[in-house]
């Protein structure tokens, strides 16, 4: 196993291409809710919540960083892309920006049928199942979620009487690869939900010393012999809750 690049951990603090030396900090809410939601920004956007303040550079597409206000205070916001390694790269220039408390909002499958549609899960940790998480951090097979933080996530849904669950959550690269034989271990082993971002979020977070926590959305079940996909109709309110209980968590941490 030594020869396998993936373990080969450098715990040297600099890189060759480091983001602070690329990108000039802005005067940014240093609080930044990252919603893997399109098009919930682009509602936002036409009905006028959002202010455009930045524009990071990709070779997809850019990613636009905007400025909101909540009951008074400010928050940044910017959709970080999909996947462990786009999404760690846009935390990473975020964070260049002038970022510091960070909630993502997405969207999970559920390794657990009792889990109903629209449900929120709170990481309480993650399965290091992707790639990007072992170049921040030692390997190690799961990564914890700061518990402070996660009592922050807990106390503003319990407010608004949401049905939530914390818990264990799989992140991994390959979601067409979600075997019968790989969702029995990771149920076996606790996990809840599974997703494709909150292990390496939560690397780049300790890595960088900033403060980060996640909402995921209950979506589709792959508990079962077969995939249950439970489409619904009002995914985007499903979305814009989630987003706006974001928003106030991360004013809060």
């Amino acid at each position: 196993m030594q020869d396998v690049p993936l373990i080969e951990f450098d715990s040297e603090c600099e890189a060759i291409i480091e983001p602070a030396a690329l990108l000039k900090r802005l005067d940014l809410p240093e609080h930044c809710v990252m919603p893997i939601y399109g098009s919930l920004l682009e509602k936002l956007e036409a009905d006028g919540r959002l202010e455009r303040v930045s524009e990071l550079y990709t070779s997809l597409v850019p990613i636009e960083v905007y400025k909101l206000e909540f009951e008074g205070k400010y928050v940044t916001v910017a959709h970080p892309g999909v996947g462990a390694p786009f999404a760690a790269a846009i935390m990473e220039e975020l964070i260049a920006l002038g970022c510091r408390k960070f909630v993502a909002c997405g969207s999970a499958g559920v390794l657990k049928s009792e889990l109903q549609r629209g449900a929120i899960v709170i990481p309480s940790s993650a399965v290091r199942d992707e790639g990007t998480s072992y170049h921040y951090l030692a390997p190690s097979r799961e990564i914890e979620a700061d518990p402070e933080v996660v009592q922050r996530l807990e106390a503003v849904v319990q407010k608004h009487h949401v049905n939530y669950e914390i818990g264990k959550t799989w992140t991994t690269d390959a979601f067409f690869r979600e075997t019968k034989g790989k969702v029995s271990k990771r149920k076996l082993e606790g996990c809840i939900a599974v997703e494709m971002e909150c292990s390496a979020f939560l690397a780049v977070a300790r890595f960088r010393d900033v403060v980060f926590g996640q909402y995921l959305a209950a979506g589709d079940d792959v508990s079962g012999e077969e995939w249950a996909p439970r489409y619904v109709d009002d995914r985007l309110s499903i979305q814009e809750k989630i987003f706006w209980l974001s928003v106030e968590a991360c004013l809060g941490l």
